[in-house]
Formats: C-alpha cells, structure tokens, sequence
C-alpha cells in the first residue's frame, strides 16, 4: 500500500507571533527571525527529494513556503485550505487585550468550546472539517509520493490531534514552534504521526537569528 509522506511546518516568526497578537487570516509578514527560520528549514530539507509544496495564501506561510522551496528546488502551490482559524473580531487583538476586553470570548477560545465562533470568525468544528478536507484533497494525489504542508499554528495543531485522533478540547501538550520540522503520513485517508517538533536546525537561533527571538513565541493557538 502506497502513502503519502508529509512535512507539516508552521510558518516562520511575525512581529505579532512576538506580540502575542492574534493574526488569524489577516496577512502578516514574516520579520527578520522569521526569514532566517524560514532560510534554516530550507537547509535542514535540501537533501530531501520533495515531490511537490503547497502552502496557505497569506503571506507569512507563503514566504516560508518560498524559502524552503528554493532549497528543495519545488516552486510552492498556494491554498486557501491551508489558512490559518479565522478569528473575526478578535483578529488584531493581543492576548491580553481579548481577556481584558472579551472575557467571555477569552474563555470560550481558551477552553477550545467546539462550536464557538468569534464574531465573523470560525468555529474549531467548522476548522476540523476544513483541516480534515484539506488533508484529503491534498494528499491524495501524491500517494507514493513525499510533500510538504506549510500552515499556520492552528493548522498544525488540527493536524496533529487527527493523526493521534486525540479530542480538540484535549490540553496541547505538543510543541508548534515556528518551522519546527513535523511528519506525517497519508494511508487510506487518515493521518498518522511520524515524529513530531524537529528543532534541530534551530538550535543556533539564540546566537545567530535577528532579535533572539523566544521558542515558541505567540500565535494563534493558546495551550
């Protein structure tokens, strides 16, 4: 039985990752720590033989996307499947200012309520099945193969719970650092976890990225 091997990586730091500021589906850029991350991941995969990249349309996963492309030698394909939970109004919004200022949206994000939309936003349900279709659709044609997935936090964070078929309220206790290196694969319409949180050619960023920037800065996903 052919599978479909996949890198699943999240995209390269932003000035909001660092902020902690909510960015959903609103197009941040990578900063300077997160082009090198980007540089870094290209580099750790040059050896690899990768069939084909697809990655989300905003543009802090298509840079990435980009990076590791030229290193691989595969000129990414760009989804909106792969985009990040869109968080309605509370897109923009630090950490701190949805719990000071949307308590009750606060608790029902932290606590992952299922079925809980933002305002103009999307429910963890309605992501799951979207995540779930994304993953179908885009491995599918590639059994045999070996690809790479470039996403956002909470992508990774689905993907990650469907191929250990672990609740979406269960408590994160996985890593999803910017471009931490994670496999998967694709069999008969599931996936299933390879190895997980790769930071090897991380481990200089202390001393050799812009801004020194912290593990596993902010995002969109709170554990």
């Amino acid at each position: 039985m052919e599978v479909t091997r996949i890198l699943a990586i999240r995209h390269g730091e932003t000035a909001w990752n660092v902020d902690t500021r909510i960015q959903g589906q609103l197009d941040i850029p990578l900063n300077a720590a997160g082009q090198w991350q980007a540089e870094q991941a290209g580099r750790a995969l040059s050896d690899e033989k990768i069939d084909a990249i697809y990655c989300s349309d905003l543009l802090r996963a298509h840079h990435t996307a980009i990076a590791i492309g030229k290193a691989v030698g595969v000129e990414p394909i760009v989804t909106p499947m792969l985009r990040e939970r869109h968080f309605g109004k509370l897109q923009g919004k630090t950490w701190a200012e949805i719990e000071s200022d949307f308590p009750n949206e606060s608790r029902m994000w932290k606590s992952r309520q299922p079925d809980w939309q933002p305002d103009g936003g999307e429910s963890l349900l309605q992501m799951i099945d979207r995540i779930e279709h994304a993953s179908n659709t885009l491995a599918a044609p590639h059994q045999g193969q070996h690809i790479i997935w470039v996403a956002h936090g909470g992508v990774l964070d689905i993907l990650y719970r469907l191929a250990t078929v672990q609740h979406v309220q269960a408590p994160r206790t996985w890593s999803l650092r910017n471009t931490a290196i994670n496999r998967l694969m694709w069999v008969n319409q599931k996936l299933q976890m390879v190895g997980w949180g790769d930071e090897t050619h991380l481990d200089n960023q202390a001393s050799s990225a812009p801004n020194n920037p912290p593990a596993d800065a902010g995002g969109d996903t709170p554990k």
